[in-house]
């Protein structure tokens, strides 16, 4: 029954997930997206906080949590926003599901390997805007996905440390079309960047008990800056709008860029947490991104664009969870993982003066299913983007996440056959 209910929820999680985008947010204009890889559905519900690991769940945002595992882990994950988005003057309502990860770790010792796919960022919008007698359209979609592979090495019973390699690939392409009233003949501007290159990721963790019972948890993590590979092309077309709306091509002229360098900006987080094992435990965690660094290349090829720049990106985050008794047997709702947090985070986004600012709040659950700890985990993240200020755009979101995270045994001596 697990099994079938397993594959049953995998393809809805795909089928959904390949059909639409990651995000309908304008601010995926900039840079490469919107950040659409933020954790597991566990990590975000409490708060997106990285530092608590063990041996029966995926960590995939510090490479060290991964030493902690003890048996097969399958893992994947999917999730659904839904996004109210206002300015001063108006509002309008959007929806986007996507899948958000798929990984395998496997133990072998005191080594465990671990590798997946995963989307990273997401654009996805269109817009549409009116001065005096021209009419401009705009839309984006793409992103860049990440290949990755770990290793994780426990050094001793206390400190763990990891190594994460990651390929990035993938494509981004932004649309352009504006026509006046008096004028035949519009224009459509088409800019398209493929990405390709490594990046890597270094973490490592110390756990100690302070008492007989509180246990003191510290990890941090590091990712160099890193150049990517970027080959750009612009296509420049005139266009004419026919009677029934439809648009013809009247001259293309394409322009490639014979290639060019895009900074991923380096990062590093911390933190640190207190709690029982198996009971509770609490977390704080902050980290920090070199997004000054960023280039982008809509700002390059149109000045207009000015009024945009990028800052140093900073996150704030805060959760935990609690488990009545992970060991009971005859009361399921006491094995249940309840965890709940929140987080506050500078973008690295400014527009016209303005920082890009998120607030979220998230809790959720994780419930025991079949054997050896497998679990499905279920949470929502309420929160907001941005600001109606200087004639930008708020995003109210709700977020609900889902994931599995199936545990097994590879090579197990049968008694029976």
């Amino acid at each position: 029954m697990l099994k079938r209910l397993i594959i049953v929820v995998f393809i809805l999680i795909t089928g959904v997930a390949l059909g639409q985008g990651g995000t309908t947010s304008p601010y995926s204009f900039y840079g490469i997206g919107i950040q659409k890889f933020k954790g597991t559905a566990e990590n975000r519900t409490m708060g997106g906080i990285s530092m608590f690991s063990d041996s029966i769940h995926l960590s995939l945002q510090n490479p060290a949590g991964m030493a902690d595992l003890r048996l097969i882990n399958y893992s994947v994950g999917g999730s659904h926003k839904t996004l109210t988005q206002k300015s001063a003057v108006d509002s309008q309502n959007n929806t986007a599901t996507s899948l958000d990860y798929i990984a395998v770790a496997i133990p072998m010792g005191k080594l465990v390997g671990s590798f997946g796919l995963l989307p990273y960022t997401a654009v996805g919008y269109k817009l549409q805007s009116t001065d005096e007698n021209t009419i401009t359209q705009s839309s984006g979609d793409g992103g860049v996905n990440r290949a990755y592979v770990t290793f994780a090495y426990k050094v001793t019973p206390k400190l763990n440390v990891g190594i994460e390699s990651n390929y990035n690939f993938g494509s981004i392409e932004n649309t352009v079309f504006s026509q006046q009233d008096d004028l035949e003949l519009g224009s459509r501007v088409v800019n398209r960047s493929e990405f390709r290159g490594f990046t890597f990721n270094f973490g490592a963790s110390y756990k100690t008990m302070v008492s007989n019972k509180l246990e003191l948890s510290t990890a941090m993590s590091f990712t160099p800056g890193t150049n990517v590979k970027s080959d750009n092309t612009r296509t420049v077309s005139t266009i004419a709008v026919l009677p029934s709306g439809f648009l013809a091509e009247a001259q293309t002229l394409e322009f490639e860029d014979p290639g060019s360098d895009f900074i991923f900006p380096s990062q590093f987080t911390i933190g640190t947490g207190i709690g029982v094992p198996k009971y509770w435990s609490l977390g704080l965690e902050y980290t920090g991104q070199k997004t000054s660094n960023f280039k982008n290349r809509h700002i390059e090829l149109d000045s207009s664009l000015d009024n945009v720049k990028f800052v140093d990106a900073s996150k704030l985050k805060l959760g935990g969870y609690f488990i009545p008794n992970y060991n009971a047997i005859g009361t399921y709702w006491k094995r249940v993982s309840y965890r709940a947090g929140i987080h506050f985070e500078n973008t690295g986004l400014n527009i016209e003066g303005q920082d890009i600012n998120e607030f979220g709040i998230s809790f959720g659950v994780g419930l025991p299913a079949g054997r050896l700890f497998s679990n499905v985990n279920l949470g929502f993240e309420v929160g907001r983007r941005g600001t109606t200020d200087a004639g930008l755009i708020q995003e109210n979101f709700l977020n609900t996440f889902l994931s599995l995270s199936l545990n097994d045994k590879w090579f197990e001596k049968r008694y029976y056959d």
